[in-house]
């Protein structure tokens, strides 16, 4: 089933996702789902060095309609500094099928 819908995810350093939820709002996104987690793998690898990486992360979920996930994802992606090495991580999914979404409910 093609609805045109597409998931914004965003992992960003904590206490950087009400800066991305902001942005991603201002750019035309209906709302944002935030959560926290904790992030493992170069962590551990880097021995000594761990202890300057933050482990705990906050990620952000963001479904948006495809004509506008463009701009969203960009303005979420410069408000957390992701394209900056360390500052966290961001992808864009297709969704398949979704319910509930402000317009269903109209």
């Amino acid at each position: 089933m093609e609805n045109g819908l597409n998931l914004i995810t965003c992992i960003v350093q904590r206490g950087k996702a009400e800066e991305v939820v902001r942005e991603a709002l201002a750019s035309g996104a209906q709302g944002a789902t935030m959560f926290y987690g904790r992030g493992t793998g170069v962590r551990e690898r880097l021995g000594i060095l761990s202890q300057f990486i933050v482990p705990e992360k906050e990620i952000i979920l963001i479904v948006t309609r495809q004509e506008q996930t463009a701009e969203i994802f960009e303005n979420a992606v410069k408000a957390g500094r992701l394209r900056e090495k360390g500052q966290g991580f961001a992808f864009i999914q297709k969704v398949d099928e979704a319910v509930g979404l402000l317009d269903d409910l109209a």
